[in-house]
């Protein structure tokens, strides 16, 4: 099993500025990539960013290219979203989730093994 657990979410004004981490326990060798969510109220959950956990190749949503980085820091098991240029539609609450088996599209839910508990982040105008 693997632990995910998110921080950094918060209240910013548009234009701002937020990091989220999620920092990952248990059995982190079986890691193979990373990803965060969003989820506004009421819409379905949608792919934000992925990282490939050895490579280190990224993938981001069309919406948030350019304003959002995800990275890692292997030695501390960690993954970060760096969010930019926030805007009110940003609005959601952010996954994030681990991938352990190969052969998934990453830009999907189903494709992720394991989920953090979410953190709130809200954008206001």
């Amino acid at each position: 099993q693997v632990q995910l657990v998110e921080s950094g979410g918060g209240l910013v004004q548009a234009g701002g500025s937020l990091r989220l981490s999620c920092a990952a326990s248990g059995r982190t060798a079986s890691i193979f990539a990373m990803g965060w969510f969003r989820q506004a109220p009421g819409k379905e959950r949608n792919f934000v960013a992925a990282i490939n956990w050895s490579g280190g190749s990224t993938y981001s949503a069309d919406s948030v290219k350019g304003r959002f980085t995800i990275s890692r820091d292997n030695a501390k098991n960690t993954v970060y979203l760096q969010m930019n240029s926030l805007k009110p539609e940003d609005t959601a609450v952010y996954y994030c989730a681990a991938v352990s088996r190969r052969g998934g599209s990453w830009y999907y839910p189903s494709s992720y093994d394991y989920w953090g508990q979410g953190t709130q982040v809200t954008v206001s105008s």
